[in-house]
């Protein structure tokens, strides 16, 4: 079993809350999006019959048909270059890309196009699209399958790059994904679709580039992106075991970046980790890590500390894969160490 399979379902009392899968929050948010804009359609690899190679958007196509629910051939820079084109004339496309791995195909429409349409045109167009992906490793799916490359897209203006860690955050952010004017990424856990989490009945739509202290603490702040939520959260548990009190801080999203909440939180503790699944170098680590040291530079009491994955490609073998990200052990190690109670 991975050190990082979901840990937690929180348990709902408030009667317009029920508990739901991340994977049934993702598919609930595109359907009212579909059901409240007919500008909005899915387009990509098997997303129709087969509803996804996760199944995430199983049945969609009985609703809304192939028309709006539509196959693509194998080309992800053919289904990128469709959303483009098709965002910039009126329409509301979600392109769908079945492994983050796979982005380097369309990074030409991304990088190049979407992010640059508005700029180029003198605010004359935009590019209201979104693409869905994933990102995630422990699923034994080797070197090409298991990428999290979601610091690529946040590297380039014009680009809005969101990663949800609960069904509640899914829902929210993709409705917000879907209604925005700019291009929008969102990179989904692979290993998270069957974490359950409480989702409101009710309408709701999550702002972009806000962060959430999904658990407050004193002694050292853990920013913690996607999955590594759960594992954060995890790890908390423990360490207050040994009187350390963590506090998680999940950024939510990482362009924009809700810099403030981050460089307060620190603070507060006056220790800092920033825990990301990309690699360590040159990534989201390396960001965040900046951007607390520069702001709550005064305030910390010990320099910001890193855990990413390790820069190697990732193995397919069990045993290798689970060493290559990180586990709830290795952040209790690192906060230990950082605590002065190793």
């Amino acid at each position: 079993m991975s050190m990082r399979e979901p840990q937690f379902s929180l348990a709902v009392k408030n009667p317009g809350v029920r508990e739901i899968t991340f994977a049934e929050a993702v598919r609930e948010a595109i359907a009212e999006e579909m059901r409240r804009d007919p500008r909005v359609f899915v387009i990509g690899e098997d997303v129709a019959e087969a509803g996804t190679v996760f199944k995430v958007l199983k049945g969609m196509v009985d609703e809304f048909g192939p028309q709006r629910i539509i196959d693509s051939p194998i080309s992800e820079a053919g289904i990128a270059g469709i959303g483009v084109g098709a965002a910039m004339t009126g329409m509301r496309p979600i392109v769908d890309i079945m492994f983050g791995d796979f982005i380097t195909l369309t990074m030409d429409q991304m990088v190049n196009q979407a992010a640059k349409t508005h700029y180029m045109s003198g605010g004359k167009l935009k590019v209201p699209m979104v693409l869905r992906t994933t990102m995630g490793a422990t699923r034994r799916s080797a070197a090409q399958h298991s990428q999290s490359l979601h610091a690529w897209l946040s590297h380039v203006p014009g680009l809005k790059v969101v990663i949800p860690s609960t069904p509640y955050d899914a829902k929210g952010l993709m409705k917000a994904a879907i209604r925005d004017e700019n291009p929008v990424a969102i990179f989904e856990d692979k290993m998270s679709y069957q974490l359950k989490g409480p989702v409101p009945t009710t309408e709701y739509v999550l702002p972009i580039g806000v962060a959430d202290v999904k658990r407050t603490g004193e002694d050292v702040t853990i920013v913690a992106t996607s999955s590594m939520v759960q594992v954060a959260l995890k790890a908390a548990e423990i360490l207050a075991e040994s009187g350390i009190s963590a506090e998680v801080v999940d950024p939510r999203s990482t362009a924009p970046l809700d810099k403030q909440t981050l460089i307060e939180s620190a603070k507060k503790t006056s220790r800092a980790i920033v825990v990301d699944e990309g690699y360590q170098s040159y990534g989201v680590t390396a960001e965040i890590a900046a951007v607390i040291a520069d702001g709550a530079f005064y305030y910390l009491d010990a320099p910001v500390k890193r855990l990413g994955a390790m820069d190697v490609p990732i193995p397919f073998s069990p045993p290798l894969e689970d060493l290559t990200v990180p586990t709830p052990a290795a952040l209790v190690d690192l906060a230990k160490s950082l605590c002065g109670k190793v």
